[in-house]
């Protein structure tokens, strides 16, 4: 006898959809899966017959076929051994397959020995592609239920077994899990501890830190060792504005499919801060492996990358920054599959001045040897710098500053401040597809950015004594605007662009 389950298969963020399909015939015992399957997806026999037996259904001796269609599209995980075991109860007449006219249900869930169900990777970008397909529900681990119910207009049948999920599919669906209160997850993401008035002194660079987060612009911080470099880049997510519903779903699938979502959260609410150490390898940064995967860049989308040590990182994965900051995303190319993943990030990245650290210090006098500056400048490529919007010296905390009981401003008024300019961005972007400044195109600069005549001929001064790139003045204009924004000025003047050129002045790590 032949059966049909509908499931769907993972490739990044997008589903492909799969009909698994079981046949059962009276010949010499076999058990075979078929249809470009990897060794997860074989492995599911053992499970499949396992779960079967334990929960107390038949497994006859006959001759079992499982294809996995389109057999050309590789299958990968243990997220078909769900629909593979109700295939083959179907098959065998076991159970219905409860089409009751109102469409058919898919199927994805890995499988226990004794017949539980497990939770799988992925489940939102599973359940938003079977919406688009036009399904009516999806049959799937309960523990995944409060993920998939994110999707509106698609059923979710959450089961714990493999006996709640026969008697699911049985019914066409008899009990489906409510949908999510979308607004009520947004609203409970925690308040951060850490605030901005816990910062003693250094004005100057939480002034370029409000700037960059206000247009969403890539910072690179430098300076001697206990200066706050590290305090302060912590402190960025109390002033970054709220996530819209859209952007928490975005951040969510890739946290869905990375694994990574946690249980008691299926909905991400709070921007990411990613802050891996320096001895990353490159795909652990911008994503690969074997069967890719989203690397640093893709977990911390819409949010903060923060790389502490930057020059310390290893030239591969640094230079592999370079695309993901340019497009906000990554493309990871295999023999098989071509998968882009994305990376619309705001980059933090931290130094120490020269290997001691002290290089320009008041204090204390820097001993590096000059080969050791040259090679320690030499590690932090220029395209790469030229993609980095600030460049801020972050100096030792003065005495006075430091025995200080005065608090500096709170994150609440900054992060008010960043709001509004956030808007005024919105507004002016709005239908481009882009929300920040620091995503704007070139013909997005000429099209929307308007500066007055003494600010288009300072600029066009620096260019020439900056010796500048194009890429570099573009930027520079980005960052202007966003100070305008900041100061809710119509239009970019001379003392915008003079702010946003002190910003990107060549410093000593430059070549």
């Amino acid at each position: 006898m032949l059966a049909r389950i509908a499931s769907e298969a993972l490739n990044g963020l997008e589903g492909h959809p799969v009909e698994v399909e079981a046949d059962v015939v009276a010949a010499a015992p076999s058990f075979s899966v078929v249809g470009l399957p990897d060794a997860a997806v074989q492995e599911s026999r053992e499970r499949v017959r396992s779960a079967i037996v334990n929960s107390a259904y038949e497994f006859p001796s006959r001759r079992i076929t499982i294809n996995l269609a389109p057999a050309d599209l590789r299958k990968e995980g243990p997220s078909f051994d769900l629909p593979i075991a109700l295939a083959f109860l179907v098959a065998t007449g076991q159970v219905n397959d409860g089409c009751d006219g109102r469409g058919p249900l898919a199927a994805v869930g890995e499988l226990g020995l004794d017949g539980s169900l497990r939770p799988v990777a992925g489940a939102l970008a599973l359940a938003e592609s079977l919406r688009r397909r036009g399904l009516r529900g999806l049959l799937l681990p309960a523990a995944n239920a409060a993920e998939a119910s994110l999707v509106r207009g698609l059923e979710v049948y959450p089961a714990s077994t493999l006996s709640e999920a026969v008697a699911q599919l049985s019914a066409g669906g008899a009990r489906p899990a409510p949908p999510a209160d979308l607004a009520a997850l947004l609203g409970s993401a925690p308040a951060g501890e850490a605030d901005f008035s816990d910062i003693v002194g250094q004005d100057a660079v939480k002034r370029a830190l409000e700037v960059a987060v206000a247009g969403a612009h890539n910072v690179l911080m430098s300076g001697p060792p206990g200066a706050g470099k590290t305090m302060l880049a912590r402190r960025l997510p109390s002033i970054m504005p709220a996530l819209t519903l859209a952007e928490a779903i975005e951040i969510t699938r890739v946290y869905s499919v990375a694994g990574l979502l946690p249980a008691e959260a299926p909905l991400i609410a709070r921007r990411p801060f990613r802050a891996p150490h320096h001895t990353i390898s490159s795909p652990g940064l911008v994503g690969g492996g074997g069967t890719p995967r989203p690397g640093e860049v893709s977990l911390a989308h819409l949010g903060v990358l923060f790389l502490d040590e930057f020059p310390e990182f290893r030239l591969a994965a640094l230079e592999g920054l370079r695309q993901p900051l340019e497009d906000g995303e990554v493309t990871i190319s295999r023999r098989l599959t071509s998968i882009t993943f994305p990376a619309r990030l705001m980059l933090v990245a931290a130094m120490n001045p020269c290997p001691c650290g002290y290089l320009g210090d008041r204090e204390r006098e820097c001993l590096c040897p000059p080969h050791r500056l040259r090679q320690y400048g030499s590690r932090l490529s220029g395209p790469l710098l030229d993609r980095i919007d600030l460049r801020v010296e972050v100096p030792r905390v003065s005495p006075r500053d430091r025995r200080s009981e005065r608090l500096g401003e709170g994150s609440v008024d900054v992060r008010a401040r960043v709001a509004r300019a956030r808007r005024r961005q919105l507004a002016r972007l709005a239908g481009t597809g882009i929300y920040a400044n620091a995503h704007m195109s070139a013909r997005h600069l000429r099209r929307l950015c308007t500066l007055e005549a003494d600010a288009v001929a300072l600029l066009d001064r620096a260019y020439e004594r900056l010796h500048l790139s194009a890429r570099a003045c573009d930027r520079i204009v980005k960052v202007a605007q966003t100070i305008a924004d900041l100061e809710e000025s119509p239009t970019v003047g001379v003392a915008q662009v003079a702010e946003s050129l002190s910003y990107r002045a060549r410093s000593r790590h430059d070549r």
